[in-house]
């Protein structure tokens, strides 16, 4: 079932018909294996019903921007685990990855995985728009050098220490991270958030402003995490402008999320000050 729901959000960009058909199939089974419960299925097909109004409706007006409001709540809501009948399938619990890392649980999320189908519903574009690429192409290389940097910052400020792991459970993580948390989180911020607020206030501030959001919903982890995921977040957002795909940001979020669990403490240091 995981690896149909993965498979629908892989074929999502391109193939719409094929995701939509693997995505009936992993609800089909999740329903028989009781990962989702009735509950939950009353509260997707609201969500459908109102996506595929939103979808239908291409003119904008009163009624459409309440479908697409009503939309963006649905996903926070699955983002935040807040509709209920889900049991999503936990694969490690309170594990440390190495000595100096603190305590770390994962889960295979249904519901949060379900956000890019939430969206599309109110925002075709969600996935792919026009690009603003930088001046020069040597920009890209400066994004991807900036991840290792940034942790080796946080290094020094004391929110991380070095410390290298090869954990059992890579493979089931990097499914996780890239299909039900990665690919979720850039649908909501940077494909919607950021893509909303380029509309209306210009791409710098939407840049800005929605870094400043991804680094609030951290706010469990402490003040520098929060701090350090904003400025991971306006890494994420230049490669979604630059590239007009969320799937790039998605392959720099989970790229950032995997050298940190290989070779830094994660989720944070243990014994990190306050």
């Amino acid at each position: 079932m995981w690896y149909c729901l993965a498979a629908s959000l892989f074929f999502l960009p391109f193939y719409r018909r094929v995701s939509l058909t693997l995505l009936a199939v992993s609800l089909v089974v999740g329903v028989s294996n009781h990962t989702v419960q009735l509950p939950a299925l009353g509260a997707l097909a609201a969500m459908g019903a109102v996506a595929f109004f939103c979808y239908r409706q291409q003119a904008r007006n009163a009624l459409g921007a309440v479908g697409e409001a009503l939309l963006l709540l649905s996903a926070v809501a699955l983002m935040l685990h807040l509709v209920p009948g889900f049991n999503n399938l936990r694969i490690v619990s309170g594990v440390q990855v190495g000595p100096e890392s603190a305590p770390f649980t994962f889960y295979y999320n249904f519901d949060k995985a379900l956000i890019p189908f939430v969206l599309l519903g109110c925002l075709p574009t969600l996935l792919k728009r026009p690009a603003a690429p930088p001046a020069n192409r040597l920009w890209w290389l400066v994004l991807l050098l900036s991840m290792p940097t940034l942790l080796l910052i946080a290094t020094l400020a004391g929110g991380l220490q070095v410390e290298l792991h090869q954990p059992a459970w890579l493979g089931a993580f990097m499914l996780a991270n890239l299909f039900f948390v990665s690919l979720a989180e850039e649908a909501l911020f940077r494909g919607y958030v950021q893509q909303r607020l380029s509309q209306r206030l210009g791409n710098v501030w939407a840049l800005l402003i929605t870094a400043v959001l991804f680094g609030l919903v951290h706010y469990p982890g402490g003040p520098m995490l929060v701090f350090f995921a904003a400025l991971a977040g306006v890494i994420y957002g230049l490669a979604w402008l630059w590239s007009g795909r969320v799937w790039v940001s998605t392959l720099v979020h989970f790229a950032f999320n995997l050298l940190q669990l290989l070779f830094f403490t994660y989720p944070f240091w243990l014994h990190q000050p306050g």
